[in-house]
């Protein structure tokens, strides 16, 4: 694994930089709703690979481009992150099998117990069919038993994400001004919990583009997401959805709402949504990094002055998870619901 130090290269414009990769805009196809039609402006795209830099200025300007990517997006995509294609390609295909199972071998993970680490179902919005399934990831690893090699390629890919996400998160702490632990120390990484979802969207061939999630925010300190085919996620920015057209072996990641309550609102949560009208199989795999389920998250001092007043009231992340009855590896954003 590489240095924990983070560099970034923050793009303008589509146009590809020397030596990187260009992914050109792909049409959603046919649109029924033009609400719901995305503009394929750049976003932020991270160079994981620039964390193996000897140059303390090189780190230096990284770490100030990615703060500046922060405060301005919410989100960002990672390139060159050291996780093997093989073990992305061989996750997709492992997750591809589960869903491939005859349906009475994954109903016995149907439950709606909040105590449940391991959770299938599907999802039905406008005549949507979506599957998914739902584990808790770290600090203890749940999976199905089937298919074969599930278990041993998910855990490998989880624990390789989380340290990017690790890694990540130590650099947003420097751009924030304090020591690259701190957030690791403050929210209790080591046992931090996270919850791991993929989802599988059939093929909608020449069907009209609707609401495959509606806008939210997500729960947790960062969105690490995946997947096998470019397009169909959206992003808030300064009004505008933003269609993530990316390549499939970049990692998109969203800041969360434990890092924007943690900041005090200097770092936001961002608000996506889902388009459907893939006409391939589109199958998505993102881990959502929380905090110790025993953190109380609020405010941090450092982030608290005469000019900014407390603007969140402090939660645990397991009260937080469970607001609103929601179950713990199902979290929904309750953002609203703390501020000030």
């Amino acid at each position: 694994m590489a240095d924990t130090n983070i560099a970034s290269v923050l793009t303008q414009s589509p146009a590809p930089k020397s030596g990187t990769t260009s992914v050109p805009p792909k049409a959603c196809g046919v649109i029924s709703n033009d609400s719901l039609l995305g503009v394929d402006d750049a976003i932020p795209i991270i160079d994981y690979s620039m964390l193996t830099s000897d140059d303390p200025d090189q780190r230096s300007q990284a770490v100030k481009n990615l703060g500046k990517t922060c405060v301005e997006y919410g989100f960002f995509a990672v390139m060159n992150h050291a996780i093997p294609d093989s073990l992305i390609n061989g996750t997709m295909g492992a997750l591809m099998r589960f869903f491939d199972l005859a349906e009475e071998k994954k109903r016995k993970y149907q439950t709606n117990n909040y105590t449940d680490k391991i959770r299938w179902g599907r999802g039905d919005v406008h005549h949507v069919s979506r599957e998914y399934f739902k584990i808790a990831a770290h600090p203890q690893f749940h999976c199905p038993t089937d298919p074969y090699g599930l278990r041993e390629i998910l855990q490998e890919y989880s624990k390789r994400l989380r340290e990017v996400g690790i890694n990540l998160l130590r650099g947003i702490s420097k751009s924030l001004g304090v020591e690259e632990y701190y957030i690791q120390n403050a929210m209790n990484l080591q046992s931090g919990y996270d919850f791991f979802t993929a989802n599988d969207y059939p093929p909608r061939v020449s069907a009209p583009n609707i609401i495959g999630q509606f806008p939210h925010n997500d729960p947790g300190l960062l969105i690490l997401l995946m997947q096998n085919e470019s397009g169909g996620l959206q992003l808030e920015h300064k009004g505008k959805w933003l269609n993530a057209n990316l390549n499939p072996n970049w990692i998109i990641v969203n800041l969360a709402d434990h890092l924007e309550v943690l900041t005090n609102g200097k770092y936001k949560s961002t608000i996506h949504r889902v388009i459907v009208n893939n006409e391939i199989r589109r199958v998505t795999f993102p881990l959502f990094m929380g905090p110790s389920l025993e953190a109380l998250v609020s405010p941090a001092p450092e982030f608290v002055d005469d000019d900014h007043r407390p603007a969140y009231r402090g939660m645990s992340y397991k009260d937080y998870l469970e607001a609103n009855q929601h179950h713990i590896i199902e979290g929904k954003s309750c953002l609203k619901q703390i501020r000030l």
